[in-house]
């Protein structure tokens, strides 16, 4: 299954690029995030890829039409799906925007795809086989957790320094309370999820505003590579399948 999603999302993301490298409009949905030919396209081809592969399990996707939760509620499992995170990226040119693609069984993630069509970064996970990157160069490497930021002196934090928002400062703040040596990482869409999957960050406070599609795939990623993805008041794991889709604050260490 995971080589067939694979290959969906390489696609998707030539899809993508085909549109990135041309001067393409930009309009805005009714929650005011943009919208391209990119995100249409990218869609078109993983809702295809999707049910010619796997017609028995159904789709959520952020560019498809809602499902009643009275409908969906009842499934055991269903394709989570974000055909263009990072739109805004995409828009400003600065290639951090990914295609993501994850299965849901009984509200987790277990499987979960994220190619950065810019630099061929693919990321991916499957449950009980580990979590793994590749790029266009080199072979797959095994991503693994390594020690948990709390127990570092000096911990990489996943945030936009000149955007921190009131929550974000005071997470740092106590770390540096703590004696901690805090560093700051910045990338955009689902990418913030792989920096702590694969070591390159210690930890990300999400404490704004997501959606379930932007964070199914890498959160998949992030667990197999023995990182926990949690809501960040309650420390239990994000679940999905809600009636509302939005994702509570959560932090990924």
């Amino acid at each position: 299954m995971i080589e067939v999603v694979k290959e969906i999302a390489l696609e998707a993301g030539a899809a993508v690029l085909e549109v990135y490298g041309t001067e393409f409009g930009v309009e805005t949905k009714e929650d005011s995030s943009p919208l391209t030919e990119a995100d249409r396209r990218s869609n078109a081809v993983i809702e295809r890829g999707l049910q010619n592969s796997f017609p028995e399990i159904p789709i959520i996707s952020e560019e498809m039409k809602a499902t009643e939760f009275a409908e969906r509620k009842d499934w055991d499992q269903f394709w989570l799906v974000d055909p263009l995170d990072g739109t805004k990226e995409f828009v400003k040119r600065n290639g951090e925007f990914t295609v993501n693609i994850a299965l849901i069984r009984k509200g987790q993630p277990v499987l979960g795809v994220v190619f950065q069509p810019v630099g061929e970064h693919l990321f991916w996970a499957e449950e009980g086989n580990g979590a793994w990157k590749s790029t266009a160069s080199g072979s797959p490497v095994r991503m693994s957790g390594g020690e948990h930021y709390l127990e570092k002196d000096s911990v990489t934090v996943v945030a936009s320094r000149s955007h921190l928002t009131d929550d974000v400062k005071k997470f740092v703040e106590d770390l540096e309370s703590a004696g901690k040596t805090v560093e700051f990482l910045s990338a955009g869409s689902s990418l913030k999820l792989c920096l702590v999957a694969e070591g390159a960050a210690d930890v990300y406070p999400r404490l704004g505003p997501t959606m379930e599609w932007d964070t199914g795939a890498a959160h998949a990623i992030a667990n197999q590579a023995g990182r926990q993805v949690l809501q960040f008041d309650s420390r239990e794991p994000l679940c999905y399948n809600k009636e509302n889709l939005l994702n509570p604050f959560f932090i990924v260490e």
